[in-house]
């Protein structure tokens, strides 16, 4: 997998992602499903550093990022996309998904134990 080209996909659409809640949903939706919309956008652009940081991470040392990329990656997927078909389709139920993906990003976070030297 090339991390950093996902890494670059993951951080564009999360400036995307910013700006439609900023500009398309402000009028759109509720203030606390603007605030929902916030959440997956800030933990999606947040997650997306993380993986720019593991490839870069990954070229430098020539050591092998796939668990943690993987689980960032599935992280910001079932975290941030959940909110955000939460908020485009007002299905609650989707929400049940996000704590999931909260749970991943933290095993992506504790993944980076196993980099040390």
């Amino acid at each position: 997998m090339n991390w950093l080209v996902l890494a670059a996909v993951f951080g564009a659409s999360a400036v995307a992602a910013g700006a439609f809640g900023a500009h398309g949903l402000k009028a759109r939706v509720s203030p606390e499903l603007l605030e929902t919309w916030k959440t997956g956008a800030l933990y999606h652009l947040v997650h997306s550093f993380a993986l720019l940081a593991l490839a870069f991470y990954a070229q430098a040392t020539e050591r092998a990022v796939g668990l943690p990329a993987s689980l960032f990656s599935i992280g910001i997927l079932l975290f941030s996309g959940s909110l955000y078909l939460l908020v485009l389709t007002g299905v609650r139920g989707l929400g049940a998904i996000t704590p999931i993906g909260g749970l991943v990003l933290i095993a992506a976070w504790l993944s980076l134990i196993s980099l040390r030297s």
